[in-house]
């Protein structure tokens, strides 16, 4: 792990740039960082994957990565405890015990983010 604190991640809000990690998926400052210092960019490509199946019939997607004893679990939802996709992570060494991302539909990109870049 680089030097990640998780408590800097609230400091985000709003972003000055988007970065491309696919031909249809952008992510913001804060979902850079998170990714550059906690070593996760797998986080990054698994949301992408699922956000492709999911589709875009909905524009909003909360992910939530919960973390515990090396295994964790990703969850997609609309955001009203509907779950529209699971998956169980084996192992990662994840600093923190639960990570949520906003992922949303701009009629062109899917954008993912930190909460409080909402």
């Amino acid at each position: 792990m680089k030097n990640f604190d998780p408590t800097v991640l609230s400091l985000f809000i709003g972003t000055e740039r988007y970065y491309r990690i696919s031909r249809t998926h952008l992510i913001t400052d804060g979902a850079k960082y998170l990714a550059d210092n906690a070593e996760c960019y797998w986080l990054l490509d698994a949301t992408t994957s699922h956000l492709m199946e999911i589709g875009t019939n909905d524009w909003f997607v909360l992910a939530t990565l919960t973390f515990k004893d090396s295994r964790a679990t990703l969850v997609y939802s609309d955001g009203d405890g509907n779950e529209l996709a699971r998956q169980q992570i084996p192992f990662t060494d994840f600093p923190t015990d639960e990570i949520k991302l906003y992922c949303c539909f701009d009629g062109e990109h899917w954008v993912t983010m930190l909460p409080s870049e909402y």
